[in-house]
């Protein structure tokens, strides 16, 4: 819950949700943000931490990156130690989290999951431990249910600074055009 969506005038809701916090009724996550969990008997629930993300980032032009990424797809077994979050910018630190800032303005329009793909072709042979036929074929099963729109990610790829995302694609693109 947002501070500023609370009842009564700023400062009051300030410092009821940080009365609350102090008490266990709430949960500080940053400032004016905080988060309600389910009591337990070892204390309150914490938010996931994608909850999280895309509660500070929003959703657009968002995704995981690097072994978050890899892990999204189902092509790794790696556990990042911090979610790995590309972004159009940057915010404030956020505890458990790791942004890496992007600046293809084309990504806006892309979901999680695209997101997650162009990130992947940054450095398939570092984060894909399937191999990459095993990836094609993730790939082609995401496309056939509507998960990843291929003619976005090809707007998108035109728009990448990275000169090895664009050569992954093209072979990407190769490989589902074979099958």
């Amino acid at each position: 819950m947002r501070v500023a969506s609370l009842p009564g005038t700023p400062d009051a809701a300030r410092k009821a949700a940080s009365r609350a916090a102090h008490d266990g009724e709430l949960i500080h996550i940053r400032k004016g943000l905080y988060y309600r969990g389910r009591r337990t008997r070892y204390g309150m629930t914490r938010p996931r931490i994608t909850q999280v993300v895309r509660e500070v980032l929003g959703t657009r032009g968002v995704g995981p990156a690097g072994y978050s990424a890899a892990r999204a797809w189902g092509v790794t077994t790696q556990l990042p130690s911090a979610f790995e979050v590309s972004t159009l910018r940057q915010v404030d630190n956020l505890i458990g989290v790791k942004q890496v800032l992007r600046r293809n303005l084309s990504r806006v329009d892309l979901n999680e999951k695209e997101i997650a793909l162009l990130e992947l072709l940054r450095a398939p042979e570092v984060y894909i431990e399937a191999g990459w036929d095993a990836f094609v074929g993730k790939v082609r099963e995401a496309v056939l249910a509507g998960e990843v729109r291929e003619d976005a990610l090809r707007a998108a790829v035109h728009g990448e600074r990275h000169v090895t995302v664009r050569s992954n694609f093209v072979r990407l693109a190769d490989d589902l055009a074979a099958a």
